[in-house]
């Protein structure tokens, strides 16, 4: 029997299990040169990181005054990230070690992510993370994104679990508000360190400063099978 007892953890995606934002970076970026703007850099896309992908391609569409319409922008974004997602992605280790060791123990297990349920698919498909993770929310799914906590909430109704009895794994501040914002406990381990001070991530139960680097599963686990202190 299981230590976690009614315990249920959310995953959110990209940056958190695997490493994508590469592959989004390129899709944007690829996206935009179509478009007759070029140089499009990866500190750019840094500031798009925990937001889905319909709410960076409507932001990059106004400030850069694109005339397709976000639905066709979106598509094309789509279709350059779905190209490489499906045999560009890079599982964390650790983290595939922490999914294998709660699905092991019966914990139930979600993905809760901003991108598109076909980019969700092809990643967990292509990586072999489908096998454990068959619960999957996306933010189109549901009324708003991160940091909305739509998609976390879903995610709970779906395993049939209540928000208190959910811990989620986020990379990213609009995620971590959105984890508080459920009524969840947050394991936040930040893609880009610099955010780290980001003042969502300061409503996370553990903050892992130094991002994966931090992160094991035999730690993140002790850490969920430890008693919880009422003060």
């Amino acid at each position: 029997m299981s230590d976690l007892g009614d315990l249920s953890v959310i995953f959110d995606l990209d940056g958190t299990l695997v490493d994508s934002e590469p592959n989004y970076y390129e899709a944007t970026r690829q996206m935009l040169a179509g478009h007759g703007v070029p140089g499009f850099t990866w500190a750019e896309h840094e500031r798009f990181v925990g937001i889905s992908t319909l709410e960076t391609v409507t932001l990059l569409r106004d400030r850069h005054g694109l005339r397709p319409s976000v639905a066709e922008l979106l598509a094309e974004t789509n279709r350059h990230y779905l190209e490489l997602a499906r045999t560009r992605t890079h599982v964390y280790p650790e983290m595939r070690k922490f999914v294998e060791l709660l699905a092991a123990e019966g914990v139930a297990l979600a993905v809760a992510s901003g991108s598109s349920p076909e980019a969700i698919e092809a990643i967990l498909a292509g990586t072999g993370l489908d096998t454990c993770l068959r619960v999957v929310v996306s933010a189109d799914e549901v009324p708003h994104g991160k940091p909305a906590p739509d998609v976390f909430l879903e995610a709970a109704r779906r395993l049939g679990a209540a928000p208190a009895d959910c811990v989620v794994l986020e990379d990213a501040a609009p995620g971590a508000a959105a984890a508080h914002a459920a009524g969840m406990r947050c394991i936040a381990i930040p893609y880009v360190a610099a955010q780290a001070d980001a003042p969502e991530f300061g409503t996370a139960e553990l903050l892992l400063r130094g991002g994966q680097a931090d992160f094991t599963a035999r730690a993140a686990y002790d850490w969920l099978v430890r008693p919880v202190r009422s003060d």
